[in-house]
């Protein structure tokens, strides 16, 4: 870290203020560049302070210098940037922001986007749509804010149809708009798009940044615990440890720990209880995880563990019915095996095939068993493992 940088990011008002202004006036590009390599090294309050730095030293004589700095994007500076661009914004700085958002770098384009979030120009919208769907996370994010403050309603609505979509990535993508976007009113939608996707836990962590899942508990019990199952599900393998507090899990956890009286709530803590185990027995999980996200994990951990297992384990047989959308989680905790075998019967190939995985890590899976999830089952590939088990 050179010299300038540590100023500029320092605890020291005369220097840190002077560094500003220097890279702003200069405009200091590559101090800026360097500012943004090492985004991962510093803490949230320093970049967060030197961003409030960075925007006190912008002014209407220097405030286009900012444009030299758009080639290098971070979320830390993004706000302070644009911001500052809008404050002072006029003809000269839109038509550059058109440009960038039609030709730029990507890193180009996402400061753009995020800049006609607040100054609606009627040209920006076809690049806006356009990028919406980017394989980059921050563009396509800024571009649907940007259509919803823009009112656009088309967009929304183009959005709602791909959830209808057969292919999982393009309906994933589309919750992400929908989120971005910030309608409330596309939940039923995104949660039915859940229920009926091979990506239901990729889609059920989208949906808190949209609506809390305390708010989709009561609403709707059954759908918030769904989400929430996903979630747990998901945690360690598709979302990072940090999203805990995205999620809010442990005042959610204590919630449904104190409440639960039920068969579903049941199910979920049991999963959550060995999800947490898992999370905390192994380091690779928490290896590279801040101290804060750490503690939390471990306080949901001992959250958790307060709850007696014998008494959720005794509701598991209430879930063990095709009809559950908690029938394979309560598989992974049921030890009745007459009541697993019943499931044999159903009429998911997949579901089968699951009871008879369950069957056999009980040594219950005999000849009768296997025979009776043969009949059931015509898909060869499904046929072939079943045999082999």
């Amino acid at each position: 870290m050179n010299e300038d940088l540590k100023k500029l990011t320092g605890k020291n008002k005369n220097d840190y203020e002077t560094a500003a202004k220097n890279l702003v006036n200069l405009p200091d590009v590559e101090l800026f560049k360097e500012l943004v390599e090492n985004d991962g090294f510093l803490f949230d309050f320093v970049k967060q302070n030197t961003a409030q730095r960075i925007e006190n030293a912008v002014n209407e004589t220097n405030y286009k210098n900012l444009l030299k700095f758009l080639k290098y994007y971070s979320p830390s500076y993004e706000d302070a940037i644009i911001n500052s661009l809008v404050r002072y914004s006029d003809e000269d700085v839109t038509d550059t922001m058109l440009e960038k958002l039609e030709n730029g770098t990507d890193e180009e384009k996402i400061y753009a986007s995020k800049y006609f979030s607040y100054v609606h120009d009627p040209l920006s919208f076809e690049y806006l749509k356009k990028y919406a769907y980017s394989d980059n996370e921050f563009l396509s994010h800024n571009c649907a804010s940007a259509l919803a403050a823009c009112n656009d309603r088309e967009a929304y609505f183009e959005a709602i149809e791909k959830l209808k979509s057969n292919d999982d990535f393009e309906k994933l993508a589309a919750v992400k708009f929908l989120t971005a976007y910030g309608e409330k009113d596309a939940v039923n939608e995104i949660l039915c798009a859940m229920k009926n996707s091979a990506m239901s836990e990729n889609i059920a962590g989208e949906i808190p940044y949209l609506v809390s899942i305390f708010e989709l508990l009561d609403k709707n019990y059954t759908d918030g615990l769904i989400v929430l199952n996903n979630i747990i599900n998901g945690l360690g393998e598709i979302f990072p440890l940090s999203t805990v507090f995205d999620y809010e899990l442990f005042d959610v956890f204590e919630r449904l720990i104190h409440n639960f009286n039920d068969s579903q709530g049941a199910v979920v803590i049991l999963n959550a209880k060995e999800k947490f185990e898992i999370l905390t027995e192994n380091d690779e999980y928490l290896f590279d995880e801040d101290k804060e996200t750490k503690n939390e994990v471990q306080d949901i951990k001992r959250l958790l563990n307060g709850v007696n297992k014998k008494d959720l384990e005794k509701y598991v047989n209430l879930e063990l019915n095709e009809n559950s959308p908690f029938v394979y989680t309560a598989l992974d905790f049921a030890t009745d095996v007459m009541a697993v075998k019943e499931l044999l019967k159903s009429n998911s190939q997949t579901l089968i095939l699951k009871t008879a995985e369950v069957l056999k890590s009980l040594n219950s899976f005999d000849e009768t068993a296997k025979t009776v999830a043969l009949l059931k089952v015509t898909d060869i590939n499904i046929k072939a493992i079943i045999r082999a088990l």
